[in-house]
């Protein structure tokens, strides 16, 4: 895995960026601020960008590839929109990352470092870009929410199928050697 600064030409936003919904939360100035504060990283398939248990401060923004998210090993989702922000709850908590994220193709990321954020725009000097900044997040967050809690759902209607195919199928062969038995005695 490499990683660059992020170098750009202020009050200019990048075509590959243009698209990303979580760089258009910010003025131009905040966002200046926010590519300052970023790197790009190429990864490799294989490649761990986000590793599970460690403490890291950055939210990325998948630019290209293909990205694989696995929680004690096991695979459990996919990123491979560009666009998509991943890493999110890093600013909203400062516990350990819950999982990994690794390279499933040759990927590039851009990494916006918080910390560097707010050390060059604190809180308290700049409040208006912290509520662009959290707004953002905490959208992204309930939506990710929503989709999570839709598929639980789903999982929840297979399951209780399941259930009830299971116990049509243990009635259906408790019958059987019922039926049996009654043509024995005839």
């Amino acid at each position: 895995m490499k990683e660059y600064a992020y170098i750009h030409e202020e009050g200019t936003l990048p075509i590959a960026l243009r698209s990303v919904p979580f760089l258009n939360s910010f003025s131009d100035e905040q966002l200046d601020d926010v590519l300052n504060s970023s790197n790009l990283i190429q990864a490799e398939p294989g490649d761990v960008i986000i590793k599970e248990g460690t403490i890291d401060s950055r939210i990325y923004i998948l630019l290209s590839g293909d990205l694989e998210v696995r929680v004690g090993g096991k695979h459990v989702t996919s990123i491979a929109r560009a666009g998509e922000v991943f890493g999110e709850l890093a600013l909203v908590n400062q516990e350990k990352r819950a999982a990994s994220v690794i390279a499933a193709k040759s990927s590039v990321c851009l990494a916006v470092d918080q910390k560097f954020l707010h050390d060059i725009r604190p809180r308290e000097e700049d409040p208006a870009f912290h509520a662009s900044l959290y707004e953002f997040v905490a959208r992204l967050i309930a939506k990710k929410l929503d989709s999570t809690s839709r598929r639980l759902a789903e999982v929840e209607r297979e399951l209780s199928h399941l259930q009830a195919e299971h116990v049509r199928a243990g009635k259906t062969e408790g019958a059987k050697p019922k039926a049996k038995r009654a043509r024995r005695k005839n």
